[in-house]
């Protein structure tokens, strides 16, 4: 008797366990450029919101462009080349202010090391030179930093006003074009007969807690806001049950748009 009530359980729970939903799991993380050194470091992305939808949003989107009567704006090719040399020109000001930075901080620890010995000790005069020769080296760091930064600010000032211009010109334009998206995005849920749900990404760049739904055929939508672009995710994936469906967002699969 208690053999078969075990084997009754273990058949509920099976059946329960497979009209469950499924699951799916998010990591989202970039490569940067290393803060402490050369070459690159993977970052996770945090607090970014994931959408996973029944629909593909940009299907819809690119549909009623087509069907509107006007193309939408361009981004002008000049506009571009010139928000190419801000971003050029930004760098340029970091990598000094970074190379000022560090020169400081050395200065500050020989300044300290220096205290512990005599003047006329091997090590001090050593240690003095050095101290020296980094002094030197500052103030000319010092007014290279100063020079890009004028540099890019006169480059940036040059491109805000023509940004502006095209943002609302093409915001205006999907005020209209999408006019309608919202209430194509609800007709295509309900006729999916599944779900939309989003989480937000955790300090590991992982989401994964609120995206449990029916399984069948959805989109992973997702934005991350760089200086001068971003970067976008739009990715099918097919949902089943079982194993949790692992999903990696990353520049290597992701859309990177001008940011205007």
């Amino acid at each position: 008797m208690r053999c078969r009530f075990l084997l009754l359980s273990l058949s509920l729970l099976i059946t329960a366990s497979a009209c469950g939903p499924a699951e799916v799991v998010v990591t989202m993380e970039i490569d940067v450029a290393n803060p402490d050194g050369e070459g690159m470091v993977t970052r996770p992305l945090s607090d970014i919101e994931v959408q996973l939808l029944p629909y593909d949003r940009d299907a819809v989107f690119d549909s009623m462009s087509n069907a509107f009567n006007t193309p939408e704006p361009p981004i002008p090719e000049e506009l571009i080349t010139e928000r190419g040399r801000v971003q050029e020109a930004q760098q340029e000001w970091q990598n000094n202010q970074n190379r000022w930075n560090l020169i400081r901080d050395t200065l500050q620890k020989l300044t300290t090391a220096l205290e512990q010995y005599n003047r006329g000790e091997a090590t001090y005069v050593v240690l003095f030179r050095e101290w020296n020769d980094f002094d030197g080296e500052l103030g000319n760091v010092e007014r290279q930093m100063n020079r890009s930064f004028e540099n890019f600010t006169s480059l940036q000032e040059g491109t805000i006003e023509a940004s502006n211009t095209i943002r609302m010109m093409r915001d205006n334009w999907g005020d209209e074009a999408f006019a309608g998206a919202g209430e194509v995005f609800l007709a295509k849920l309900r006729a999916s007969g599944l779900d939309a749900v989003a989480d937000t990404t955790d300090a590991s760049g992982i989401a994964r807690q609120n995206l449990q739904v029916k399984p069948g055929q959805y989109w992973i939508h997702a934005r991350y806001e760089l200086t001068y672009t971003e970067l976008y995710w739009n990715i099918p994936i097919e949902v089943i049950r079982g194993d949790p469906a692992q999903v990696s967002l990353s520049r290597a699969n992701a859309e990177e748009r001008i940011k205007l």
